[in-house]
């Protein structure tokens, strides 16, 4: 929860590969409260109050992944709204002719995007979701120490730079900073 707030403010990308990684660790625990306690929750050295509020946030969370049917895959719609949110900016950008630098990178990024949905099948998903889907993927990969081929860190490494650029731009138009109107 603390985590995710801090995120939410600061790194919008890191923030929603920080929710995907929740949903699966929810799932882990079969969207049971008890067992996230247990096995997760009682881990954090906080004091009881915050405690608390740990578990209020993580039972609310197992809450909207039953009510929203995504106790076995897919992602909440809080996680899909701040997609929603970054394509309408992404969009923006493109057509602006004061940011050039953010279509460069996302021309840079849009082989390995291609690559990648092709790769995945899921063709008609979003570009900036499949952007996500393979920095998580990687993720994973790296916490069960699976090897990376050099090829997919290079698309990895431009694909990370596309989104934290976004995220950046993100950040300024939540802040008022951004001006994009020609």
């Amino acid at each position: 929860m603390f985590i995710a707030q801090n995120l939410k403010q600061t790194n919008i990308a890191e923030y929603l590969i920080y929710m995907w990684q929740i949903e699966d660790l929810i799932r882990a625990a079969e969207c049971d409260i008890d067992k996230l306690q247990t096995n997760f929750i009682s881990q954090y050295q906080v004091d009881n109050d915050e405690k608390e509020k740990l578990i209020q946030w993580y039972g609310d969370l197992i809450t909207m992944m039953r009510e929203e049917g995504v106790q076995e895959k897919g992602h909440l719609q809080i996680c899909k709204n701040v997609i929603i949110a970054l394509i309408d900016l992404h969009l923006q950008l493109l057509r602006s002719t004061k940011e050039p630098f953010y279509g460069a990178a996302y021309y840079k990024a849009l082989p390995y995007i291609v690559e990648l949905r092709n790769k995945s099948g899921k063709k008609d998903e979003s570009e900036l979701e499949t952007c996500f889907e393979a920095l998580y993927g990687a993720m994973l990969l790296r916490l069960q120490k699976k090897e990376i081929s050099v090829e997919t860190a290079k698309a990895l490494e431009v694909i990370a730079k596309f989104l934290s650029l976004l995220s950046n731009y993100y950040e300024k138009e939540r802040n008022g900073d951004l001006k994009l109107d020609d």
